[in-house]
């Protein structure tokens, strides 16, 4: 299955962080049966961000009941360290942070060689330049409209001239990468999002606090 292609419709990635973890996999169904169409796991170590949240047994777990691809964000040092670990737990997408990594190109490589589709996310100070020479080795841009590490943050509206710059740098060069926000997205702006060049919309806190996590999802979708 080709997990990652240009499409012109938007998909949207719930986040678990926000989902009831004493009840993760009730929270894992309802995704399976929503018009989700990726599961996004926020990978956190306490040190390149303030919070810790998941590890591998707990990705190996989602995967157990997930029947959407894992759409895995690591917001830690040295990310190259655990390329295969993910891999083996489940990830069928891995990002990885700019500000993280200093071999970028050879961390991009090392996760498309298991088979995993490999992603850049850029912090909310970090330009879009910084992609002017690897973006056509990434299957996906990642526009943090949050600072990460924390749920529920308000959206940086800057972030709106930071995807359409990264559009205009993808149509420019020829790269296929797909790009993806996250952090701060709701009915409000999603359609401006869109609009600005999202292909796949990040929503956490704004699905589970819901009264009906489905519906949003799909109201997500909806313009």
């Amino acid at each position: 299955m080709n997990i990652i292609k240009q499409m012109t419709k938007t998909l949207v990635s719930p986040s678990i962080l926000s989902a009831n973890l004493g009840n993760l996999a009730t929270d894992i169904e309802m995704i399976n049966n929503s018009t989700a169409d990726w599961i996004h796991v926020d990978v956190m170590d306490g040190m390149f961000v303030p919070n810790i949240s998941f590890g591998m047994p707990v990705i190996a777990a989602v995967k157990q009941v997930a029947k959407k691809p894992l759409d895995v964000h690591l917001m830690v040092e040295k990310p190259e360290r655990y390329i295969d670990d993910f891999k083996k737990a489940g990830a069928d997408i891995l990002t990885v942070h700019y500000e993280a990594s200093i071999h970028l190109h050879r961390t991009l490589q090392a996760i498309k060689d298991t088979g995993m589709r490999a992603g850049i996310a850029l912090n909310p100070s970090t330009p879009v330049n910084v992609l002017d020479d690897i973006i056509t080795d990434a299957d996906m841009i990642l526009i943090m409209s949050v600072n990460p590490g924390f749920g529920g943050q308000k959206f940086i509206k800057q972030s709106l001239e930071k995807i359409r710059k990264t559009k205009e740098l993808i149509v420019k060069t020829g790269s296929k990468a797909l790009i993806q926000v996250d952090g701060g997205v709701t009915l409000d702006n999603n359609k401006e999002l869109v609009n600005a060049g999202v292909d796949i919309l990040v929503a956490g806190s704004f699905v589970f606090s819901s009264n009906n996590p489905a519906q949003t999802i799909t109201a997500l979708k909806t313009f």
